[in-house]
């Protein structure tokens, strides 16, 4: 099969006059919008998708000057597996899609059974002209956490959706019960990984409990994005979230019903059309039995 029957043009470069030459591997990282990371168009380069002045081009290939550099998408979809999921599709245009991810279940990665897997059977296939095989969730939720996930339809979409959670323009919203006595509502700015991390708590009802002291439940803002961010700022402070198996106090961890921290609400302006985009997803019935009046 021809290349160009299996690859499509997606980019392309025209290199200015350069002081030094460059190796290809050292030059492209940042030049294409689709591919920004220098570990993202080494990859490229390793699947032959990038090319110089029409040739495939080599990580050790030199750069001088002049030449033309262009990057390729494969028009062939990568086999990997489709689950039959239904998802609840809470948002969707011909750009991204917002969905609501059940508990229990991991966004992505080397398993058959991830969200991800379930998403080209309960999205729409967008009509632009860079519209991806599959589409793509843009950040994740834990397995045990359930709620709004974002995900783009499209190759440009995915840039600029990851571009707005680099630059913290995506509102997130969080619900979560947590056990102990919280006695007023702040904010915490407790290093994770030595990495700055902010987390805004407030809390909306308390109910007193025998074993547990009290429950809580709060409302949760993000302001970064590390990896259990909020259920490690909420163990620190002595309130772990109810259920959490990796971050809840001994004896005190509730089995059998999962984690209650629920990912509610996404807000921001949407990168194509600039409408504000605002969803917000009930809590789990879980919640609610708790909670009645919610």
């Amino acid at each position: 099969m021809k290349f160009e029957d299996q690859y499509k043009k997606i980019e392309s470069y025209n290199v200015p006059t350069l002081d030094k030459v460059v190796r290809l591997s050292d030059f492209v990282p940042g030049i294409f919008k689709t591919i920004s990371s220098k570990k993202g168009m080494k990859n490229a380069i390793k699947k032959g998708l990038v090319k110089i002045n029409g040739e495939i081009g080599y990580t050790a290939d030199y750069i001088k000057g002049g030449e033309n550099i262009e990057l390729y998408q494969s028009k062939i979809p990568e086999n990997k597996p489709t689950i039959d999921l239904n998802i609840e599709v809470i948002f969707e245009d011909d750009y991204l899609a917002i969905v609501n991810k059940p508990a229990g279940i991991l966004v992505s990665g080397n398993k058959k059974w991830t969200l991800e897997n379930a998403l080209s059977s309960n999205l729409k296939k967008s009509a632009k002209k860079d519209a991806l095989h599959r589409p793509e969730p843009i950040h994740r939720l834990d397995y045990p956490t359930s709620g709004a996930l974002l995900v783009g339809k499209t190759t440009q979409a995915v840039m600029d959706l990851n571009k707005l959670f680099e630059e913290r323009k995506i509102e997130k919203t969080y619900y979560a019960i947590t056990i102990g006595l919280i006695e007023d509502s702040g904010t915490i700015n407790t290093e994770i990984d030595n990495k700055t991390a902010k987390t805004e708590f407030e809390i909306l009802r308390k109910l007193s409990s025998p074993k547990y002291e009290f429950l809580n439940l709060i409302k949760l803002k993000p302001h970064t994005g590390r990896r259990h961010q909020l259920r490690i700022h909420m163990a620190g402070r002595g309130n772990p979230i109810f259920g959490d198996l990796k971050y809840g106090k001994e004896g005190l961890i509730l089995q059998g019903k999962g984690l209650y921290l629920h990912a509610s609400g996404l807000k921001f302006l949407h990168p194509f059309t600039g409408d504000l985009v605002s969803v917000n997803i009930s809590l789990p019935k879980k919640f609610k039995k708790l909670f009645t009046a919610i």
